[in-house]
């Protein structure tokens, strides 16, 4: 089968079930929130979680406005307008707790990544309530780690939309702490310290990558911009270099339940066609087709209503930790960013390649590796 076809059936089988019952404000009731924690407490944030992390997967292949994501698309705006109105059912939580300002975020991104399309044609009623909705989240005080990201991507949000009031010292602060926090080789801490996991791909490359797109014309941060996106790009190679022949991954540190989501700096380069020499798209197309076959086929990983289930490879619930239910499994989606380029791209329509693992495992010639000094 043409593989974006596949990808684009993945992506809708992964939408539907949220975007059909958030567009009719019956999200609360059908939705269900599997987790380990407290679910009487995660059940508040769980419904902006899985609308917030689905569309800052889905909005690029949106944005195309293809005849496939024109129904998706529409969807898209109601939900949006089902999560933010004051009035409705399914009325997000934005304000209590700490987990609202991340999935703030995740909306906001995903607001960003399709502004044609998420944004432009929403009604003046529900823009205003959108706005409402990202200042509401800045009652909550971030942790001092990627949380730092969460506060500046709502910012930048503000800032592209024409609010007046956006927060230039929370975007500022995002920026420079995680500057100082940078460990070399492509690689950011997580906060002062190193973590041995996928954050900075699940977080912290692609949000500084956006934030720094919408804001880096500002004089105050204009000095940023070329380190951010180096990193990025050693990043991406070093994702790349992490799939196997097999299209498998290291099973490293936390938040595994977000399936390939963690794979999202190397999707978001391949879509911003800033991937990283030597490799080529075609090469990227192949991996990364070969780790959401791998994951998305593990049996149990949707239950029978089409719900994602919590695991790493099917249905294992004891890999998802207490912060973990059905709403967050939807970062998964972050990991089909190139769907929004188009049929014709070079991504698509170039021939397959093999990508680093499978010729460094086969014997054929292979690239040497460099660390960079950024």
């Amino acid at each position: 089968m043409n593989q974006r076809i596949y990808w684009s059936q993945i992506a809708e089988r992964i939408a539907l079930p949220v975007l059909r019952h958030l567009s009719a404000r019956t999200l609360r009731c059908n939705m269900p929130v599997e987790t380990t924690g407290n679910a009487a407490e995660l059940r508040k944030s769980a419904l902006l979680e899985a609308l917030g992390r689905l569309l800052a997967g889905l909005a690029p292949w949106l944005e195309l406005e293809e005849p496939a994501t024109l129904p998706l698309a529409s969807l898209a705006r109601e939900a949006i307008d089902a999560i933010t109105d004051p009035g409705s059912p399914d009325f997000g939580n934005f304000t209590e707790g700490g987990q609202p300002v991340v999935d703030t975020a995740f909306l906001a991104q995903g607001l960003l990544r399709a502004p044609k399309v998420l944004w432009g044609p929403l009604e003046n009623r529900v823009k205003r309530n959108v706005l409402a909705a990202l200042r509401a989240s800045r009652v909550i005080r971030p942790y001092p780690c990627n949380w730092l990201l969460f506060s500046g991507m709502v910012e930048t949000a503000l800032y592209a939309f024409g609010a007046p009031d956006w927060d230039r010292m929370r975007i500022d602060y995002a920026l420079r702490q995680h500057e100082q926090w940078y460990k070399g080789g492509g690689i950011y801490g997580d906060g002062a310290a190193f973590h041995a996991d996928y954050y900075n791909s699940f977080v912290i490359q692609p949000m500084l990558i956006d934030i720094i797109r919408h804001v880096g014309g500002e004089e105050d941060w204009k000095a940023l911009e070329p380190a951010i996106w180096t990193r990025a790009k050693r990043h991406a190679a070093i994702l790349e270099r992490l799939i196997s022949p097999e299209g498998t991954y290291p099973p490293i540190g936390r938040s595994l339940s977000y399936r390939f989501g963690a794979m999202q700096g190397l999707a978001q380069m391949a879509l911003l066609h800033a991937l990283p020499e030597p490799l080529e798209p075609a090469q990227v197309r192949e991996a990364l087709s070969a780790v959401i076959r791998r994951s998305i086929e593990a049996p149990g990983t949707f239950d029978a209503e089409g719900w994602l289930r919590i695991g790493f490879c099917g249905h294992q619930p004891e890999v998802g930790e207490s912060y973990i239910n059905t709403g967050s499994l939807y970062l998964c989606s972050v990991g089909m960013l190139p769907l929004g380029l188009p049929a014709t791209d070079p991504f698509w329509t170039a021939p397959a390649l093999p990508w680093t693992s499978v010729r460094a495992w086969s014997g054929a010639p292979l690239p040497a590796d460099h660390c960079i000094q950024t």
